[in-house]
């Protein structure tokens, strides 16, 4: 019973860390989910990975809600792009959470490494 405890408590030390982590990066650089969350479910806890990339977007919601809260107070915020991007956003998301019980696990590793690589060199060449 002691044993269970303990590593309940390393579970909910690790989440937590976890957590953190995804929440200054989120609040730094505007992301976290995908960058963070998905790796740190699947490498350090183990989880498989289609309850990884949805317990992301669950765990997004709250750190988006929060960072975006000093985001409005800086007047940091374009309303136009935003709210159109939002809408893209939702549709877009529907169609990727149907398209993610389609797809094998390999080819989303693979197109999200070349999305990953794609991203890291435009921002390094701008």
């Amino acid at each position: 019973m002691l044993q269970k405890n303990k590593e309940q408590f390393k579970k909910y030390i690790k989440l937590s860390f976890i957590g953190l982590i995804a929440g200054l990066v989120s609040g730094f650089f505007s992301t976290g989910g995908g960058l963070i969350l998905v790796p740190a479910f699947l490498y350090i806890l183990g989880m498989e990975s289609q309850k990884a990339r949805g317990t992301s977007v669950f765990c997004i919601l709250p750190m988006v809600l929060t960072s975006s809260i000093f985001y409005y107070k800086g007047n940091f915020i374009n309303w136009n792009s935003a709210i159109l991007c939002g809408i893209g956003g939702s549709i877009g998301g529907y169609i990727g959470a149907k398209l993610l019980k389609k797809l094998p696990e390999k080819y989303l590793k693979i197109a999200f490494t070349l999305f990953l690589i794609y991203v890291s060199i435009k921002m390094i060449t701008q």
